[in-house]
């Protein structure tokens, strides 16, 4: 018998033992909860959602997978509209810089099978996301970091540019008037571009990257470029992405601890949800000084987006809709 068939016949029996006389038919019961209909339900596909107000990137991500593209090339060409857009100051190009005003971008990208490939602290190449999908293919390697990354890009045929650019310099420097040190809560209302595509294969990819937090000490590396904390796939099951304080996201392997909380029958809100509680719960959490969200998508293509703070906001392209729909989150009730 299929684990959820003992689940809900026994459910059933605990109903009739309640109910006694007044007991339903379990054709009747059966007819309203379905659960073998409700976890094989056919998602509409292909589909794709990211982090953020980014219609651009999806669209983009959702041209490569209507033409037949694979949900890999999707999410690595929506990530990189972004790394692209000198006015998103939190990823690629025109990314605010550290405290020494060098842009460091951190990246990574995992496919269907498992395999990954990151790049961290990478310095004058715009596309980090494409740096780590070479990563990935084409060396024995997962993580590439500083000039080594730099070398390898160059390497590929990449050109060295400044990523530093006029309005990132200025606000750089007003920064450096006062050298506040702490972590701006929904900055710009963007930051770290993670994205997620289910093709018409029903095949599952992510990326993520980002120019990591502004005006951090030199050589910091945030959850971005890290498997398991800022990006995790699982094909059986689904695929999860995390945003803001990237410290607070490595403590408690964010994505794989939502895509494992879907494995469990959690749905991607509820795993989401489960994940941030995760965060805030622990003892000392400064929790209201940062912001942390996540995404996520099961392999039905039911889709999640929960964050500790308000206006954090997903976008979602399915079935012709390209639309942004904003997080709920942890202090609406607080």
């Amino acid at each position: 018998m299929k684990r959820r068939n003992f689940l809900r016949n026994a459910s059933l029996t605990g109903v009739g033992l309640a109910v006694g006389s007044t007991l339903v038919s379990y054709a009747e019961i059966n007819s309203e909860f379905d659960l073998d209909n409700i976890s094989n339900k056919k998602p509409v596909l292909p589909m794709v959602i990211a982090t953020w107000h980014v219609e651009n990137a999806t669209a983009k991500s959702m041209e490569i997978l209507l033409a037949g593209g694979t949900a890999l090339d999707a999410v690595e060409q929506g990530c990189m509209v972004e790394e692209a857009d000198v006015n998103n100051q939190s990823v690629g190009k025109g990314g605010l810089p550290d405290r020494e005003g060098n842009v460091t971008l951190d990246a990574c990208i995992m496919n269907k099978d498992g395999d990954c490939g990151s790049v961290v602290y990478l310095q004058n190449i715009t596309h980090a996301v494409s740096i780590a999908r070479k990563v990935m293919e084409d060396t024995p390697h997962i993580m590439l970091a500083g000039k080594g990354a730099e070398q390898y890009a160059i390497e590929l045929g990449y050109k060295k540019e400044n990523l530093l650019t006029e309005s990132s310099k200025k606000a750089w420097e007003e920064w450096k008037k006062e050298s506040k040190y702490k972590p701006i809560i929904n900055i710009e209302n963007h930051d770290t571009i993670g994205m997620l595509a289910i093709d018409k294969n029903g095949d599952i990819s992510g990326a993520c990257t980002t120019s990591g937090l502004s005006y951090k000490m030199a050589g910091r590396i945030g959850d971005s470029p890290i498997i398991g904390s800022g990006l995790f796939i699982d094909n059986e099951i689904g695929g999860c992405v995390a945003t803001g304080l990237g410290e607070e996201v490595v403590k408690t392997v964010g994505s794989f601890l939502v895509v494992e909380l879907m494995r469990q029958g959690k749905s991607p809100q509820e795993a989401c949800e489960e994940a941030i509680g995760r965060i805030v719960n622990k003892p000392n959490s400064d929790y209201k000084n940062f912001q942390v969200g996540y995404i996520a998508v099961n392999k039905q293509g039911e889709t999640g987006s929960y964050s500790i703070h308000e206006w954090f906001s997903m976008t979602k392209f399915q079935d012709g809709v390209n639309e942004r729909i904003q997080s709920d989150y942890y202090l609406r009730d607080k």
